[in-house]
C-alpha cells in the first residue's frame, strides 16, 4: 500500500506541475508569429478570404469562419482564432498563417526548385507542345529520355516557368508552392529514384537513403 501511494503522489505531481500549464498555455506556435510583408505587397482581408496582390500577380488564401486577421503594425498582419482551445482551430491557425506567408513570397519572388535527372543516358529538353495553348496548357512540354525504349513527354502547365540549362537539370519556378511541388511530383513519378544505385528523377535536395546489395 505505501509503493502505491507514492506512485499516485508522483503521478498526482508531475499532473500538477506539467499538464496544468500546458493547458493553460494552448498556441500555436507558427500561428502566433506575425507576417512581416514589404510594401510592394497589398492585402485585402474580408471574412471570407485574404487577397495579396504583388509584382508578380494576385491571389487568394480562403479563411474559415473561426479566422481573424488584424493588422497591429504598418506592413504587419496577425493571425488569431476564435477558440484556441479547440484541436481544429489550433491546426488551422498555424496552416493558414503559413499558406498567407506562402502567398506573399509567392506575389513578391516565387517559389524555385531544381529537378535532377540521375542516370547513364537520362537527359530532357524543352520542346513546343504540337497541342499548342489552351486548356491550362503552356505550349511547351518536356521531352525527357529515362530508360525506357520510347521517350516521356510532359506538357507544362501555363502557371509553371521552365528551363533546361543542362539535359540532366531542370529548373521549375511559379508563384504557388503547391502547385510547384505538385508538377515537380508529377515528373518525379516517372522515375522514382532507386536506393541500390541511386538512378532516377531528385526532386531539390532530396536524400536517397542507399541500400547495399545483399551477397550470397
Amino acid at each position: 500500500m505505501i509503493f502505491r501511494w507514492q506512485a499516485e503522489a508522483r503521478h498526482a505531481f508531475r499532473s500538477l506541475h506539467s499538464s496544468a500549464p500546458a493547458r493553460a498555455g494552448l498556441i500555436s506556435h507558427i500561428g502566433k508569429k506575425p507576417i512581416v510583408y514589404p510594401p510592394t505587397i497589398t492585402l485585402e482581408s474580408t471574412s471570407v478570404s485574404v487577397a495579396v496582390k504583388g509584382p508578380l500577380g494576385e491571389t487568394a488564401v480562403p479563411l474559415m469562419p473561426y479566422m481573424r486577421i488584424s493588422e497591429p503594425e504598418p506592413n504587419t498582419l496577425s493571425v488569431t482564432v476564435e477558440n484556441p482551445k479547440e484541436r481544429k482551430q489550433r491546426s488551422m491557425w498555424g496552416l493558414t498563417r503559413t499558406l498567407i506567408q506562402n502567398a506573399i513570397v509567392g506575389m513578391t519572388e516565387g517559389f524555385t526548385t531544381p529537378v535532377y535527372l540521375v542516370g547513364v543516358g537520362y537527359r530532357a529538353a524543352l520542346e513546343p507542345d504540337p497541342r499548342g495553348k489552351g486548356e491550362g496548357r503552356s505550349g511547351q512540354r518536356l521531352n525527357m529520355k529515362l530508360g525506357f525504349s520510347h521517350s516521356v513527354f510532359v506538357s507544362v502547365p501555363d502557371y509553371i516557368k521552365i528551363e533546361v540549362p543542362q539535359p540532366t537539370k531542370i529548373v521549375l519556378s511559379c508563384t504557388d508552392k503547391h502547385q510547384l511541388g505538385l508538377f515537380a511530383a508529377q515528373i518525379r513519378r516517372w522515375r522514382p529514384p532507386e536506393p541500390y544505385k541511386g538512378k532516377g528523377i531528385i526532386v531539390g535536395n532530396e536524400r536517397i537513403r542507399m541500400k547495399t546489395v545483399k551477397k550470397k
